[in-house]
């Protein structure tokens, strides 16, 4: 689970593992949890997404099934770095063999927030449409980590997906 610092990566990764929320300080470096869902065994990992660490997110790619990016969708300052790092990443896992087919799930995130983009908005943003290959499995599904809105959507999509890749 990738996105931009602040995106609420954390939150989402304990929501859904705990069912709760645990107090969380900016990560640096990463946290890792295991649960299942629906048959699928998620090893779920949160890198942290502050400026400095981002070139240290390519050194969790290989073996990657699925991408979930967390974009802050209430941040619209942040949107477009935000934007970038997501094509970067994208390029990169695109070009590794062991990489080849992964899904890509964009939460967008903090949907509780009156100046929040919504799914529809952030995908039309991202124009992923236009931007990905053909091949690539994608989903933009709003999200409140607080609450767990559209988490469980999100993981439905997942296993529902990679049992027909």
């Amino acid at each position: 689970m990738l996105g931009l610092d602040s995106a609420g990566k954390t939150t989402i990764l304990y929501k859904l593992k705990l069912n709760k929320i645990k107090t969380t300080a900016p990560t640096v470096g990463f946290n890792v949890e295991t649960f299942q869902y629906k048959n699928v065994k998620f090893n779920m990992w949160d890198v942290g997404g502050q400026d400095r660490l981002r070139p240290l997110w390519r050194h969790y790619y290989p073996k990657t099934n699925a991408l979930i990016y967390v974009i802050d969708s209430s941040d619209r300052s942040r949107l477009e770095e935000s934007k970038r790092q997501l094509y970067k990443v994208l390029n990169e896992l695109n070009t590794n063999i062991t990489t080849k087919g992964f899904l890509l799930l964009i939460f967008a995130n903090k949907q509780d927030l009156k100046n929040s983009m919504n799914s529809k908005e952030i995908s039309e943003f991202l124009e992923l449409k236009k931007n990905l290959i053909d091949e690539q499995l994608f989903a933009v599904i709003g999200t409140n980590a607080l609450t767990g809105q559209g988490l469980i959507e999100g993981l439905s999509w997942i296993s529902n997906n990679f049992k027909t890749q």
